[in-house]
């Protein structure tokens, strides 16, 4: 679907808040697990949050070929966006003041609805094949994968990271209302006995070998994403002596990958996507591992900058992968399935990273190095067969 100039207008500012907020709620979620008076238990409550928040985007593909069907998919996203910000605004009030499961619940009704804000706003763009319009949708990640945990710790400095999540969840309420004015979309002709569910959503992912390699290295690679919220925390803790200072850590790492974006943006990347992938999900192991190195906060600071640009850089080519080869009556159930996959394993991440944060934050970003390192060895593996 093609967007004029005042629709894209409309998306990007509609995509940059709903990303924005689901980037800083797993920020701000562990900033108020770790606020003073939390406990012993406080980084592993704030793991449990994170996953949480991410673990029900494997719900994702029932919500997806509702969307492909959708006689207007912005109420359906629009709708998604306005649950998001209520079960927020709920588990942020109860956190502290009931039990933890109830937080948890509520945290995890927001997270059934992320794959929306993700991939299920993405296939709006996809049909046009145009890499230059899949680099500005790269970019709203980058913007909002800065600005939501940078107006996270900057909130929490001042007022505390309740204040902080509500303000997040105001942001996806104004997005909800924006979704609303997009250009309409023809209805796909989705036949009303096909198939919902991981296993249709799965078939196309598999069946086609560019898209089951991009897959694997993206689902591999989702742990570490995952976790960068409490890696961040643990190496501030260790480096700054605050928990404040990982908060500007994962800032830095969404700088980072607001460059990168900038970056596909202005020179859109070219050639086979699947083989760009490859070749950048291989960097984004390597300065992922380098930035477990670090022996100060400087360094710190310039190692998740340069997580965030490989990181921006491989998903630009796995958008245009999904864009690429992607069945078109199966285009929306390819991304949020693909979308829900990754949050669902990036949650393991932020699960793990909050039972072992004892190891630190260095031995923790080895590890996601390595896993990620792995997928990519697993990916050429798999072209090389006959």
């Amino acid at each position: 679907m093609a967007f004029g100039a005042d629709g894209l207008a409309r998306y990007l500012a509609a995509a940059i808040l709903v990303r924005g907020a689901d980037s800083g709620a797993a920020v701000g979620l562990v900033l108020l697990a770790l606020r003073p008076g939390g406990g012993h238990g406080a980084a592993a409550a704030g793991g449990l949050l994170a996953a949480a928040l991410s673990a029900p985007h494997l719900l994702g593909p029932w919500l997806a070929r509702r969307l492909d069907a959708a006689g207007d998919d912005r109420r359906l996203l629009a709708g998604a966006f306005a649950v998001y910000a209520a079960a927020l605004t709920a588990g942020t009030l109860a956190l502290g003041r009931a039990p933890l499961p109830v937080a948890l619940l509520a945290v995890a009704v927001a997270g059934c609805c992320g794959p929306l804000l993700t991939g299920g706003l993405s296939s709006r763009l996809a049909a046009g094949g145009n890499r230059r319009v899949q680099g500005w949708d790269a970019l709203t990640y980058g913007i909002g994968g800065t600005a939501g945990p940078a107006a996270v710790a900057a909130a929490s400095a001042s007022w505390g990271p309740v204040a902080a999540l509500l303000g997040l969840a105001a942001a996806t309420v104004l997005a909800a209302a924006l979704t609303l004015t997009l250009p309409s979309r023809p209805a796909a002709r989705t036949r009303p006995d096909a198939p919902a569910g991981i296993r249709a959503g799965m078939a196309p992912l598999w069946r086609r070998p560019e898209l089951r390699r991009v897959t694997v290295m993206t689902l591999l690679a989702a742990p570490q994403l995952g976790a960068l919220p409490v890696i961040a925390a643990a190496v501030g803790d260790r480096l700054r002596g605050t928990a404040e200072a990982g908060a500007t850590l994962t800032t830095a790492f969404g700088l980072g990958g607001l460059a990168g974006a900038l970056l596909v943006t202005a020179v859109p990347l070219r050639g086979d996507p699947e083989r760009a992938a490859t070749r950048l999900f291989a960097a984004l192991a390597a300065v992922t591992a380098l930035c477990a190195l670090a022996p100060s906060y400087p360094v710190a600071l310039a190692g998740f900058a340069l997580i965030g640009v490989a990181n921006s850089l491989s998903f630009t080519a796995v958008l245009a992968a999904r864009a690429a080869y992607a069945p078109p009556a199966a285009r929306a159930q390819v991304f949020v399935t693909s979308a829900g996959l990754k949050m669902a394993t990036a949650s393991v991440g932020a699960a793990v990273a909050g039972a072992f944060a004892g190891i630190g934050g260095a031995a923790l970003l080895l590890l996601a190095a390595t896993v990620t390192g792995g997928s990519v060895a697993l990916s050429m593996a798999d072209r090389a067969r006959p």
